[in-house]
């Protein structure tokens, strides 16, 4: 109850500094700023030295592919049976597809599982939802935006240049190693802050707005994102044994999150349906609390 609380109020405060106008527009850029490069890789190093070494460690990661590869094959029949304009098809093809899995992920999977879960999120997000930012995001971003300037090589350079990505391959060198007394209390003082920072940023990024002409792709793109995902992570990882683990359950939960704030920001930036990526993040945000606690339950 504490954690839900939170969230609530740690969105509840964003959104009312939006609504005033306390801070300026770039505030949500610099606290993403600041999870991205400090908080992120604290809890990164703080939590993935504490897994064990077994398949557990790449569950998340395949499912994290298997979901984002067949939740756009479902975006793109959705697009061609209701004749979707290029602009909604590539806004959903990122919106529909990539999850909030570290801002949201972390506190909601925490309350629902624990601290014991924090390193399967870690894995499903840098190994699974990041990669697919920077590479199927990019893709997407230059398919449905004619846009010639990413190579190969500009985003292997995002990937290991991003300092999540560069904490956890620092954090896989040590596995089940313990850090001194001190280098661990400082860990854990920078990663506390990531949850209300986070939280925070996503209030004041917030949109509610939905015109009518909006709603049927909201919706599929909802659908699609909170549950239809969720139910392919499950029966994925049933085919396969899985199911009832850590890291299916983990994986499961984060395939439900809320569309990926990030993915709906280049959306908008690059002129894909930029008022429909907004409305799908922020009202998929609300909805996600609703869906992932479900999920919880029935886990």
């Amino acid at each position: 109850m504490e954690n839900f609380s939170l969230i609530i109020v740690a969105i509840i405060i964003g959104y009312t500094l939006q609504k005033f106008k306390i801070f300026s527009q770039e505030t949500p850029i610099i606290l993403n700023q600041y999870t991205i490069y400090i908080s992120l890789p604290a809890i990164i190093l703080l939590q993935v030295p504490k897994l064990s070494i077994s398949i557990d460690i790449i569950i998340p990661a395949i499912i994290a592919w298997v979901v984002i590869i067949v939740t756009a094959i479902i975006v793109l029949v959705f697009a061609k049976y209701l004749k979707w304009s290029k602009e909604i098809t590539g806004s959903l093809l990122l919106v529909a597809v990539l999850s909030n899995s570290s801002i949201a992920g972390i506190p909601l999977i925490s309350m629902y599982i624990g601290e014991k879960a924090i390193p399967y999120v870690v894995i499903y997000d840098q190994l699974g939802t990041f990669i697919a930012l920077t590479t199927y995001g990019t893709l997407i971003t230059a398919l449905y935006t004619d846009s010639k300037k990413t190579t190969p090589r500009i985003i292997v350079r995002k990937v290991l240049t991003f300092p999540p990505f560069l904490s956890l391959i620092i954090a896989f060198c040590f596995l089940g190693v313990d850090f001194p007394p001190l280098l661990t209390s400082i860990l854990k003082d920078f990663s506390a802050t990531l949850i209300p920072v986070a939280l925070v940023a996503v209030g004041l990024q917030l949109k509610l707005k939905l015109p009518k002409s909006d709603l049927q792709p909201l919706s599929i793109a909802l659908l699609i994102k909170l549950i239809i995902g969720p139910v392919v992570a499950y029966l994925f990882a049933t085919s396969l044994g899985w199911h009832h683990t850590l890291a299916s359950d983990v994986s499961i939960l984060e395939a439900g999150m809320s569309p990926m704030i990030t993915a709906g920001a280049i959306a908008a930036m690059v002129g894909l349906a930029p008022r429909l990526s907004t409305a799908i993040v922020g009202y998929g945000i609300v909805v996600s609390f609703l869906t992932t606690y479900v999920i919880s339950r029935i886990l």
